[in-house]
């Protein structure tokens, strides 16, 4: 049997995949966004994609298919979503729909959809890249109140978020987004969606993740992660996710509730899911949980390694990985359970910008109790860029244990641990 996984050529999970692949038996075929002139540079047979035509991108894996076995596909992070969805559909593989997986990558499209249906989301509008934001401000044609947060409608993992209080934080942040958007290496990916910011009302609250999966139209919930650091801005770096949650039982039953009404309005039909939610912190249940993004696809980077599950009929230890390929081939996966651990994982944030040099402390951290590995992802001479431009971490610290403040605990003192030295970027003379 042969799995094709859909991904970017810079993904940190591509690994993982391929790892859990081969633990079931399968062969493994690539679908990347590589250059499509060069005839396979790096030797492994996959197929040149564009993940920003994925009509036509199907097509290719549909051609492909007529004379290569395909028995199911799993794609990396969200740009490959929609291709897996039309692939899939011609194919007569279990997948969301291609008008769901079109949705999820669209922040403003979903926000439609969620809107109609009736949940708590933040008022919203977009705007055109090109618009002037003191004409915005000053038109009252769509009337901004602050705070409010400033967005792509596409890039994940907070990029290009930001909170703006007041009139001219609105106008810098708008034109710090803008550049964003038109710099090159958002540009390269020619999507539609970066011609546009979204604009919505700043939603107080904490901020938890949802990491679930849609068998057939089933809905199942596979972790409720905290977020223990404050999310309130300007910008909203994630770095602490725990879990299982310590939120009341009534509280995670509401945010339950929601997610199944989100999915539903979305059409999400059978693969990943991940979703966002705040917890405003007045308000009954369920009125007081608001959706901010459910995304057809499972945890990014290498987050994944805090999730660990069992079952009777699968065994024990298996991965995220593992149960999203098993679910990509349709086979049962109601009985799998997370493990009893309490669990974490810490995205290192970028701290400044510069080059990367070395990281002291890392056996100091690695040798904390209860955490199990540190992972150092920057590269020596690469350059850092913290957010809200910036799309990547220094790295990730995971750990177990009896509880969740525990584990939150390690993660902190590992953190503590780690020093990185950073130099000072050289200006560049044109």
């Amino acid at each position: 049997m042969r799995l094709l996984i859909l991904c970017t050529t810079t993904g940190y999970q591509t690994r993982a995949f391929v790892e859990a692949a081969q633990k079931i038996g399968l062969d493994v075929v690539f679908g990347t966004d590589r250059c499509h002139v060069l005839a396979d540079p790096w030797r492994d047979g996959a197929l040149p994609l564009r993940f920003e035509d994925p009509d036509r991108s199907a097509a290719q894996i549909v051609e492909y298919a007529r004379s290569n076995r395909i028995d199911a596909v799993v794609s990396l992070g969200d740009r490959p979503t929609p291709t897996a969805a039309r692939a899939c559909r011609a194919l007569g593989l279990l997948h969301h729909p291609p008008e769901a997986a079109d949705a999820c990558r669209d922040k403003y499209h979903s926000r439609e959809r969620l809107s109609a249906a009736g949940l708590s989301v933040p008022a919203f509008v977009r705007f055109p890249l090109a618009a002037h934001p003191r004409e915005i401000l000053s038109s009252g044609a769509a009337p901004i109140r602050f705070p409010c947060v400033l967005k792509p409608l596409a890039l994940s993992a907070s990029r290009g978020v930001i909170r703006a209080d007041d009139p001219e934080q609105f106008v810098k942040a708008f034109g710090r987004i803008r550049a964003l958007l038109r710099s090159p290496d958002v540009q390269v990916m020619r999507e539609e969606t970066s011609d546009f910011i979204q604009v919505e009302a700043y939603v107080e609250g904490q901020e938890i993740a949802v990491e679930g999966l849609m068998d057939r139209g089933r809905l199942k919930v596979l972790a409720i992660f905290d977020k223990p650091d404050a999310l309130v801005g300007p910008f909203f770096e994630e770095t602490i996710y725990v879990t299982p949650s310590r939120l009341k039982a009534g509280v995670q039953e509401a945010v339950v509730g929601a997610l199944g009404r989100a999915v539903e309005a979305l059409g999400l039909y059978h693969g990943p899911l991940h979703a966002e939610f705040r917890l405003a912190p007045d308000g009954a249940l369920p009125q007081n949980v608001w959706v901010m993004e459910v995304a057809a696809r499972s945890i990014g980077g290498l987050c994944s390694r805090a999730l660990r599950f069992c079952s009777p009929s699968v065994g024990e230890s298996v991965s995220l990985e593992e149960l999203l390929i098993e679910l990509a081939l349709g086979r049962d996966v109601r009985d799998l359970r997370r493990e009893a651990a309490a669990s974490g994982v810490m995205m290192i944030p970028v701290p400044q910008a510069g080059v990367y040099e070395r990281v002291e402390g890392l056996e100091r951290a690695t040798e904390t109790p209860g955490v199990e590995d540190v992972v150092i992802t920057a590269k020596p001479t690469e350059k850092l860029v913290p957010l809200p431009e910036g799309a990547s971490y220094l790295g990730f610290i995971f750990a177990r244990g009896p509880s969740p403040e525990l584990v939150e605990g390690a993660l902190r003192r590992a953190h503590q641990e780690l020093r990185f030295l950073i130099a000072q970027a050289l200006p560049v003379v044109k």
